[in-house]
């Protein structure tokens, strides 16, 4: 049920004050991981993650074309010249690669995947659920 998902997402967001538009495509985003640990190494990986999310869930932009990383990565006051250097040169490709491999190693099929004790758990989660695993948690690792 896509519409019903897309419902509910849209009424989180909005709780949440996040910007979500009406996507109408997906785009490949590994241009934009691989520039992402560049802007990391810069110290602004957090500015690039946010700039990153309003981009896409915001306005749609297609993350998988370069031009629009470079000028994403400009909005941040990081060199435009390196940004296309880093993309061009797969400067980060490996840095990416493990991150997707450690992925599969630990079965995270959707995001977010959450981590504690031993277990797992997939996909938006409310407060409630969240606070149960944590708890759940805490008590196996004291077993």
């Amino acid at each position: 049920d896509i519409p019903g998902m897309m419902a509910r997402l849209k009424k989180v967001a909005e709780e949440e004050e996040l910007p979500l538009g009406d996507r109408k495509m997906t785009y490949n985003s590994r241009r934009a991981q691989e520039l992402s640990k560049w802007a990391e190494s810069k110290g602004v990986g957090p500015a690039y993650h946010d700039a990153l999310f309003r981009a896409y869930f915001a306005h749609g932009t297609n993350i998988a074309k370069m031009p629009e990383l470079v000028l994403l990565a400009e909005s941040l006051g990081l060199d435009g010249v390196e940004a296309k250097q880093v993309l061009e040169q797969r400067t980060f490709k490996e840095a990416v690669d493990a991150d997707w491999q450690r992925s599969r190693e630990q079965r995270v099929s959707a995001v977010p995947t959450f981590f504690m004790g031993g277990r797992n758990l997939v996909g938006a989660q409310s407060y409630a659920v969240l606070e149960k695993f944590v708890q759940e948690g805490n008590t196996a690792k004291r077993s």
